[in-house]
This record gives C-alpha cells, sequence and structure tokens, in this order.
C-alpha cells in the first residue's frame, strides 16, 4: 500500500478484477479517451505516471519520463518502458499477451502505454494522481539525475 493524494490506497480494491486476465485489450484506447488523448500528447508524462504506481514509488514519475525521454529520443524508449509492463503482469499474473512485452512496446508503445493505464485504473489506482513521497534528498536526486540525462543528450 501507498499513498495517494493522501488517502490509503490499496493495490487491489474489493471491486477490483481478479488477477490473470487483462481487463481492457491492447487496442482498447479509446475506452478512456482522456488517457489515450493524454498519452498520444505527451508518452513520456503518460509513461512516468504508470511507472511510478507499478513500480510502488521506488521509481518516481519524474525519473522514469526523464529516462523514457532521453532514450526516446535515440529510438530506445521501448527498451526501458518494457520492463514495467513485465513488473505490472507479475503483479496480477497476467498473461504475456498478444506477443511478447518487449515485441509490444517496440510495435505498439503507445497503445501499451494507454492499456497499462486502463489496468492500473480497473484495478482500483490511479497514475494520473501519482505517489507524493518526496523528501528533499529525492528530490536533490532527481536533480542530479535531469542534469545527467541533459549532459548525455548534449554528448550525443
Amino acid at each position: 500500500m501507498y499513498e495517494v493524494e493522501g488517502e490509503r490506497a490499496q493495490q487491489q480494491n474489493s471491486n477490483a478484477p481478479p488477477t490473470g486476465k487483462w481487463t481492457t485489450g491492447l487496442y482498447d484506447c479509446f475506452d478512456d479517451k482522456g488517457n489515450c488523448c493524454f498519452t498520444w500528447v505527451s508518452p513520456p508524462d503518460a509513461f512516468g505516471s504508470n511507472a511510478e504506481i507499478i513500480d510502488q514509488g521506488r521509481t518516481s514519475a519524474i525519473r522514469a519520463r526523464l529516462t523514457f525521454f532521453g532514450l526516446g529520443l535515440l529510438g530506445l524508449g521501448c527498451l526501458y518502458s518494457y520492463k514495467f509492463r513485465i513488473k505490472l503482469r507479475s503483479l496480477y499474473n497476467l498473461p504475456e499477451e498478444p506477443c511478447s512485452d518487449c515485441c509490444v512496446h517496440s510495435c505498439c508503445l503507445l497503445c501499451a502505454i494507454c492499456q497499462e493505464h486502463r489496468e492500473l485504473k480497473n484495478r482500483g489506482l490511479y497514475p494520473s494522481t501519482g505517489i507524493y513521497n518526496y523528501s528533499i534528498n529525492n528530490i536533490r536526486t532527481q536533480i542530479c539525475f535531469l542534469l545527467f540525462i541533459i549532459l548525455i543528450i548534449l554528448v550525443v
């Protein structure tokens, strides 16, 4: 469990679907039009919000966004993001479909990010609200990480 907007949120609530099955398909993007539009306009933000929830706060949304963005500039964002799909599947014992996680993120990245957002939302979690558990040390770490990413981008 972790904090979401000051209230305790459990990974699964009593109305959450059972583990072992995706609640939405990969191409059901328009089931949540707001999330679909947000993901298409700003994939790093959408991914970062998902990653923070999937990793239960161990990876901050800011760090996930910056890493995804930096690698995305090199065309490698999917090599970072697919690992969070693996973690999500592990949390809820979801099948690896319609193909491998790496393939899904390589070929259908935005659809995958949307599906993962809907899955979290359908299980009682809300990636758009994020986890608010920042300390001064965490903020310093994020700033150093941001400067590191900028340096890498400038060198490349």
